[in-house]
């Protein structure tokens, strides 16, 4: 389990995964795809670099470079996770499966509720780990390699001198 934990490094490349709700398949529920490119499209537009990534029905695993001046990987994190899943909630509402919404809403603590939040779509907790060897970064880049009944893989930049990967399933 990951635990709270800000990482506050910059230019730094950083694996990060965060998870649906009780690991609902909510991505490939609401066929959410084409939010998460958006989504890393404004990172990069932001100067961030995606250099690898695996959507899976319920779960999303992400290595990102992180810029200078741009916040700190929580934040960033914190925000996309935010902004897909309103677009959840919206996907939901259209598809009529207010079962799901239910779950969504009965999640949501009273703290919460207070700061005016209706939906829980994601799990409390994100996992958020620094890349500072080669090793570990192979490691990570292994799960890409080799997870290949995902929806959607990409592995491509690498800044530490290490063989770029690519493979895309898109």
């Amino acid at each position: 389990m990951a635990i709270k934990l800000t990482q506050t490094e910059e230019e730094q490349i950083y694996f990060c995964s965060f998870t649906c709700l009780d690991w609902m398949p909510l991505f490939e529920t609401t066929d959410l795809y084409q939010e998460i490119y958006k989504w890393f499209s404004f990172l990069i537009g932001k100067g961030h670099q995606i250099c690898g990534f695996v959507i899976m029905p319920n779960h999303l695993h992400l290595l990102i470079y992180i810029t200078k001046g741009q916040g700190t990987i929580n934040s960033i994190l914190s925000n996309g996770k935010r902004f897909l899943a309103y677009e959840v909630v919206r996907r939901l509402e259209v598809i009529g499966t207010s079962d799901i919404l239910e779950i969504l809403s009965n999640r949501v603590t009273p703290e919460e509720k207070n700061r005016k939040k209706k939906h829980r779509v994601f799990e409390v907790s994100s996992d958020i780990k620094p890349c500072y060897t080669d090793k570990f970064l192979l490691q990570k880049t292994g799960i890409y390699s080799f997870k290949s009944h995902s929806r959607q893989m990409a592995l491509s930049c690498d800044r530490r001198g290490i063989p770029s990967l690519k493979r895309s399933l898109l």
